[in-house]
């Protein structure tokens, strides 16, 4: 499966778009791409108290498993207007139960992207082994 990084970058920052950072003021917007080449989105979602928010990439990550998705091959992540937004442990761990090979792609749209696989930002994942 190809993808084009800048599609999947652009529609990460239109998805940032949609974010509830009321608290943080710090929008973030994810896509996933499966495998099939299908394009599931997701923002963050900020709560009152803290502990409650989710961030964009498991919001993606949630709408695709929901939708029957199990195979996935990239992730872009756009957060405010840093060069860079790689995913939290948190998110990175929830994403490694699906695609430990999964492609992570951030950046701005029309700027350089920073490109690494998921098993190079979390090495040691927990798995049912």
């Amino acid at each position: 499966m190809t993808y084009n990084h800048q599609e999947l970058i652009a529609a990460a920052a239109r998805a940032k778009e949609k974010a509830y950072a009321p608290y943080s003021r710090f929008k973030v917007g994810a896509a996933l791409c499966t495998a099939g080449g299908k394009i599931y989105i997701g923002c963050n979602i900020e709560n009152a108290s803290y502990s409650l928010t989710i961030c964009a990439e498991r919001v993606a990550l949630f709408q695709a498993i929901a939708a029957g998705e199990r195979d996935f091959v990239a992730l872009a992540v756009v957060g405010g207007d840093q060069a860079a937004c790689f995913p939290c442990g948190a998110c990175r761990q929830v994403l490694a139960e699906f695609a430990p090979e999964l492609e992570v792609i951030t950046g701005q749209p029309g700027s350089p992207l920073y490109r690494r696989l998921l098993r190079e930002l979390l090495p040691d994942t927990f798995t049912l082994k």
